[in-house]
């Protein structure tokens, strides 16, 4: 009679086999292949198929590169910060610490019975403040260096809740948690800068034997383009609107504007006549995430009732709010030429607008039309001293010409913007910044790093970054002791962007050096993203974007 399999006791025997004689070793001869995968949060209790899924390829791949005489650095640890953990210790009652704790001992257990090539000797786990001393002492040098900086920005608001949102986390305009309609709230923010690295970021991008479809997405995320910015006059005012546009040489067409209802001018914009509308307006935009009303399809808005003055040909051109433009990029203003563009003809023609036709295909200017004529070639009209000129050589040409006037200025713009790095809640890695009322923002002494992160027993948002968590004046000078304390921690995402240098992190975190130390461990061989579909294909392009910004940083360029 045969005898059955016992997985269990064959598995166990195994297990315990390998554990005593690893098949990994580092013998000091061997190359080293580092092959990093992205890390579990430990937000749930245990782990689902969906993250073996991703294991087994990173696990195979080391496989293969041990039988290739590979010493295999394959680390694994835990994303442990940040809102899916506290959120889950908020829902099920227990602190944080407690639940993120014992969910890492869970999905320990569960991932050592799968037998993975994994190095426990260089688990990473980013509460650890062995860990996070490093993330803060590289904040405190970008802070030295001027990368990191404060500013308000408008970000998604529960007030059940009492805390900001991703944009994943509303859905049809109200919280996912709660079902409160999220609105905007103006906080400031820390924010990274790496818009100064845009141009490296993208010329690198070259260099790199990366898959051309990631390589794109990249580019498409930086999004470098040539134009000018232009400045129109508020009519009967001192202010100015500045716009930036990719076609100055449409301008003798802008016909009108549109800004964000979020814009610094848009409520002082509104005469006594609009203002009830204007505020209705901008408050009813601020229920939509940025992602809804970029998908809309019907276009709303409302007239300010206030004008600009085209700075070309001086005609006065109505102000107009519209949720289909984003503070955040650009000016958050734009100028808006309805007969070449076909969302600016559509908003044109649904609150009866004037279209202006400036390019004509064959010099010859087309009545009552139908839809914009957006090509890039044609003839210029109804544009003063520029009639007669071919659109794609004055394109180049307006730029220079409209700074020459003294009207704009020729500018490279780029879609990437700065990072939002903080979030106005208790599990986090602290930002080791203190705010002195004499001296303004000062980084914690780096020998006094890390700044840990209080133990208290009220954890829950609570609707300002006000703090006063006791003891935190240790952390600081003497003098700075009365300071005002903020309650700010990173974005979550600063974790899974350092955890490109687990090794380094993993050995120092029991050797306690001093700066971090260079190695032949990185950079990182093979990095597996856990994450599918639109939302897996953003992060994984941000996140190495951004590991990249930081090598750039730690490396001194």
């Amino acid at each position: 009679m045969a005898t059955p399999y016992n997985h269990r006791a064959i598995e166990q025997k195994w297990r315990k086999n390998w554990a005593e004689s690893p098949i990994n070793v580092n013998d000091g001869k061997k190359e080293k292949y580092y092959c990093l995968d992205m890390f579990p949060y430990p937000s749930g209790n245990g782990l689902h198929v969906g993250h073996w899924r991703g294991y087994v390829i990173s696990d195979v791949w080391s496989r293969y590169k041990l039988m290739q005489d590979y010493y295999v650095i394959h680390p694994m640890g835990w994303d442990a910060f940040g809102l899916p953990a506290e959120n889950y210790a908020i829902k099920m009652g227990i602190h944080p610490a407690k639940s993120t704790a014992d969910n890492v001992a869970k999905i320990k257990e569960q991932i050592q019975e799968i037998s993975a090539i994994y190095d426990w000797d260089m688990e990473v786990n980013t509460t650890d403040p062995a860990f996070y001393k490093w993330t803060q002492w590289i904040f405190v040098q970008m802070f030295k260096r001027g990368l990191a900086y404060e500013k308000e920005m408008p970000i998604n608001w529960c007030p059940s809740c009492k805390t900001g949102l991703a944009n994943e986390e509303v859905v049809n305009g109200t919280c996912e948690r709660c079902g409160a309609d999220v609105t905007k709230k103006n906080l400031k923010q820390w924010m990274l800068k790496i818009t100064a690295y845009a141009e490296r970021l993208l010329s690198d991008l070259d260099k790199l034997d990366w898959p051309e479809k990631v390589k794109k997405m990249q580019t498409d995320w930086i999004g470098k383009s040539h134009g000018a910015e232009v400045d129109f006059v508020v009519d009967g005012k001192e202010e100015s609107i500045t716009v930036y546009t990719t076609r100055p040489d449409t301008l003798y067409g802008a016909t009108f504007m549109v800004l964000a209802p979020e814009h610094a001018l848009a409520k002082g914009l509104a005469t006594d006549e609009t203002r009830e509308a204007v505020e209705d307006y901008i408050y009813k935009a601020s229920l939509k995430s940025s992602v809804d009303r970029l998908q809309d399809k019907e276009k709303t808005g409302v007239f300010t009732g206030s004008y600009a003055v085209n700075p070309l040909n001086g005609a006065k051109v109505p102000i107009w709010l519209s949720d289909y433009v984003l503070a955040d990029y650009g000016t958050g203003a734009i100028m808006c030429v309805p007969a070449h563009d076909d969302r600016d003809f559509e908003f044109a023609k649904k609150f009866d607008l004037p279209i202006v036709q400036v390019i004509a295909k064959d010099g010859k200017e087309i009545l009552d039309m139908t839809e914009a004529y957006t090509e890039a070639s044609g003839t210029m009209i109804n544009s003063g001293d520029w009639n007669g000129m071919e659109s794609a050589e004055l394109k180049e040409k307006a730029p220079e010409l409209i700074e020459a006037r003294g009207l704009g200025k020729k500018t490279t713009n780029y879609k990437l913007r700065d990072w939002v790095f903080s979030r106005q809640r208790y599990w986090g890695e602290p930002i080791p910044i203190v705010h002195c009322p004499d001296c303004g923002a000062v980084p914690v002494p780096e020998e006094e790093l890390p700044l840990l992160l209080p133990d208290v027993t009220s954890y829950q948002p609570t609707g300002t970054p006000a703090c006063g968590y006791c003891g935190l004046g240790q952390h600081f000078l003497p003098e700075m002791r009365e300071a005002r304390k903020t309650r700010n921690e990173y974005n979550a995402a600063v974790g899974r962007v350092f955890l490109v240098f687990p090794a380094v992190c993993g050995q120092q975190k029991r050797e306690r050096t001093g700066q971090p130390r260079k190695s032949g461990q990185i950079p990182s061989g093979g990095y597996v993203h856990r994450r599918r579909g639109a939302c897996g294909a953003a992060s994984v392009v941000f996140e190495i974007l951004y590991q990249i910004f930081k090598r750039y940083r730690r490396a001194g360029f």
